[in-house]
């Protein structure tokens, strides 16, 4: 998260929206660990990443309908077996969730 922090700031400061997910678990084989973060304002711009680039478009989508309002707040799963997370690029053999949310602070 501290490596969003600065880029999150900037964009609250402009008046824009957050959305922020982070890696909830991992099974199996993960690019990244728990933890790790992406956040993305309102106008698509992104910092952090949550798979080395894996799924970061997917997760992109899914932050900005959260921020629109046609997607709830909540836990997103991409895996191997996920046709999904294996046209992005997720082949790693393993599920990450992560939880997105908007930034209420």
């Amino acid at each position: 998260m501290k490596e969003v922090l600065n880029d999150i700031e900037r964009w609250r400061k402009q008046g824009k929206r957050v959305a922020v997910a982070r890696v909830v678990e991992v099974e199996g084989s993960g690019p990244r660990d728990p933890g790790a973060t992406m956040a993305v304002s309102d106008s698509g711009e992104v910092a952090g990443s949550v798979s080395g680039g894996c799924v970061e478009g997917a997760v992109l989508t899914e932050a900005l309908s959260i921020l629109d309002g046609t997607r709830p707040p909540g836990i997103v799963t991409f895996g191997y077996s996920d046709d999904d997370a294996f046209a992005v690029g997720l082949t790693c053999g393993g599920t990450i969730h992560l939880f997105i949310e908007e930034l209420n602070w």
